[in-house]
C-alpha cells in the first residue's frame, strides 16, 4: 500500500481554548498530548499518533485544517507533484514545523477552500499499554473515550469538481453518492482504509465544515454518548440514528464553540474494485437519516 492511508488528525477554531479542552478531554474523553501557545494537541486512547485533534483558540469557531497520514516520505514528493499538475500550488514543512509532533507535511488549499495537509512521520507516543499480553483497554477512560477518530465531513460550492479532485488526484474511492435530479452530486463519501468514508462533502458553502466523527466500537456506545450528552448538558444534534449512506449509526451534538461532532460506528468494508452505491435526491432524506426519512433543517447548518 503507498499513498494515503487514512485521515490523521482536524484542527478546529474554539474561542475558549480552556472550556474546549475540559469538553473533548472530561466529556469526549480524548487524551490531552500537549499544549503549545494557542493550541491544544489531542488523541483517542487507542491511537499510536501524538493527535488526532488540535484545538486552536481563534475569534471563531470552525474549521482550521485537516491532515491525512502518508504511507511513505517518497509519497510526499509523488502527491506534490500530482497536486501541482493539477495548478494548486503546495508547500513543504519539516517536520515539527506545524507543531508538536507534526511530521513532514505538504500543504496546500483543496478546490473546496479547505486546508490540507499530507503527513508522514507524525511523533508516535503509544496508546499507554503494553505490546506484549496487553489488556483490553485503559482502565483510567473518561467521558464518551472514542478509541481513535473517524471521518471528517465538509461542504463545498462543487462536489462533483472537488470529488474528482480527491479521486484523480490524490487516490481517493468514491463509495457513495447523492445525485440531484439534474445530474449533479449533492454529496460523496470517499475512502482510503476500506471504510465507507474518510472524508466526505456536501453541497454547500466553499471552506465549510460540518462535523468531525469519532469512532466508538457498537451501538449501545452511541447510547451511553447521548447519556453523557444529557448529564453534561451537551447539545444533541440528531440521534442516536441510523444512516442509509454508508449503513453506519451516529450521535451528533455541539461542543461548547458550535463545532458539530459525531460519534459514528458501524458501516461496511470497501473494496478498490467495489462500485458506488448511488441515492437519488428524492431518497435523500432516508440516505442521511435512515429512520426518519427526512432532514432535519438544522442538520444543514454549516461552520465555516
Amino acid at each position: 500500500m503507498s499513498g494515503i492511508l487514512r485521515l490523521s488528525h482536524a484542527e478546529v477554531r474554539v474561542p475558549d481554548l480552556e472550556l474546549a479542552l475540559a469538553y473533548y478531554t472530561e466529556v469526549v474523553g480524548l487524551i490531552e498530548t500537549t499544549r503549545d501557545g494557542d493550541r491544544a494537541f489531542l488523541k483517542g486512547w487507542d491511537e499510536h499518533q501524538h493527535h488526532s485533534l488540535i484545538l486552536k483558540s481563534a475569534p471563531t469557531y470552525g474549521l482550521e485544517s485537516l491532515g491525512f497520514k502518508v504511507h511513505e516520505a517518497s509519497d510526499l514528493d509523488d502527491l506534490a507533484a500530482k497536486i501541482e499538475q493539477a495548478g494548486i500550488e503546495t508547500t513543504r514543512h519539516a517536520a515539527g514545523d506545524l507543531g508538536p509532533g507534526s511530521g513532514d507535511t505538504v500543504r496546500f488549499r483543496a478546490p473546496s477552500g479547505h486546508t490540507v495537509d499530507l503527513v508522514h512521520g507524525m511523533d508516535q507516543v503509544g496508546n499507554a499499554m503494553p505490546l506484549l499480553n496487553p489488556p483490553i483497554g485503559p482502565d483510567n477512560l473518561t467521558g464518551m473515550a472514542p478509541p481513535r477518530l473517524d471521518h471528517i465531513f465538509l461542504m463545498a460550492e462543487d462536489v462533483d469538481g472537488v470529488t474528482d479532485f480527491f479521486r484523480d488526484v490524490l487516490g481517493f474511492r468514491l463509495t457513495e453518492q447523492i445525485m440531484s435530479d439534474d445530474g449533479y452530486q449533492l454529496a460523496t463519501f470517499l475512502e482510503r482504509c476500506h471504510s465507507t468514508h474518510d472524508i466526505a462533502f456536501l453541497t454547500g458553502p466553499d471552506g465549510g465544515f460540518h462535523h468531525v466523527a469519532f469512532w466508538v466500537d457498537d451501538w449501545n456506545e452511541l447510547r451511553m454518548g447521548a447519556d453523557k450528552c444529557a448529564y453534561h448538558g451537551v447539545t444533541v444534534d440528531a440521534g442516536p440514528t441510523r444512516h442509509g449512506a454508508t449503513r453506519g449509526c451516529g450521535l451528533y451534538f455541539f461542543d461548547p464553540a458550535g463545532n458539530r461532532n459525531e460519534l459514528y460506528t458501524g458501516g461496511y468494508w470497501f473494496d478498490p474494485d467495489d462500485e458506488p452505491t448511488t441515492w437519488t435526491e428524492a431518497e435523500m432524506g432516508r440516505a442521511i437519516f435512515y429512520y426518519q426519512g427526512q432532514l432535519n433543517p438544522a442538520f444543514m447548518t454549516v461552520h465555516s
